[in-house]
């Protein structure tokens, strides 16, 4: 798959110091994002992360938001790191949607860092709808392991009505995955997020502006 850049000039600019990032087709951010690597990255990688997802906009995340697959993953991934919980509408919306493949890995990161009860409602919103769908290997292992992340934090017990043997995982198109894996992963990566750019709180009350 090809990167199509943006014909909006001051869109692809913020695609270039985001989502690209580095001159080098094997370096770019996004690939690097991908399918939970930042777990392998070397630090000036994840502090230069960090660093961009306290400088970056909401007005700019926004825009990254609207164009494809690799600009939402990567601003899903500034958003999670930064906790700005003023796009949780956005993101559970764009996650149930599924419009675009491979973002919404980064959805359910985001979610799951900002570590609220309405964060695994929307996660149990996708699930409800996607896990019936044979025809959709989407993001569903994700989800659960994010939600199950979740659940431990907040002591709730949403993901448990998917899982078990009359449950929806195990007549799902996932249903080879483990859910437990990907809540390892979940919980790793919000550690690592913990790590790189602080555990402070919501970060929606002091939204940055251009």
């Amino acid at each position: 798959m090809g990167f199509v850049r943006p014909d909006d000039p001051a869109v692809a600019d913020l695609v270039r110091r985001y989502v690209v990032w580095s001159s080098a087709p094997d370096q770019r951010r996004y690939l690097r994002l991908f399918h939970g690597g930042a777990l392998g990255e070397d630090r000036a990688f994840l502090r230069a992360l960090a660093e961009d997802a306290r400088r970056i906009t909401d007005e700019e995340l926004g825009r990254l938001l609207t164009v494809e697959w690799r600009s939402r993953l990567t601003a899903a991934w500034l958003i999670g790191l930064d906790r700005r919980t003023v796009f949780r509408r956005l993101l559970g919306e764009l996650l149930l949607e599924s419009e675009l493949m491979y973002s919404g890995q980064a959805y359910c990161f985001a979610l799951a860092r900002f570590g609220g009860h309405e964060d695994a409602d929307l996660l149990a919103a996708y699930l409800d709808r996607y896990l019936p769908r044979r025809d959709c290997y989407y993001d569903q292992h994700w989800a659960i392991g994010a939600l199950l992340y979740l659940d431990d934090r907040l002591g709730g017990h949403r993901a448990a009505r998917f899982l078990g043997a009359d449950g929806l995982w195990a007549r799902s198109a996932t249903r080879d995955l483990d859910p437990a894996e990907y809540r390892r992963v979940t919980g790793r990566l919000c550690a690592l997020a913990d790590d790189i750019h602080g555990a402070g709180g919501d970060s929606s009350t002091n939204a940055k502006s251009s």
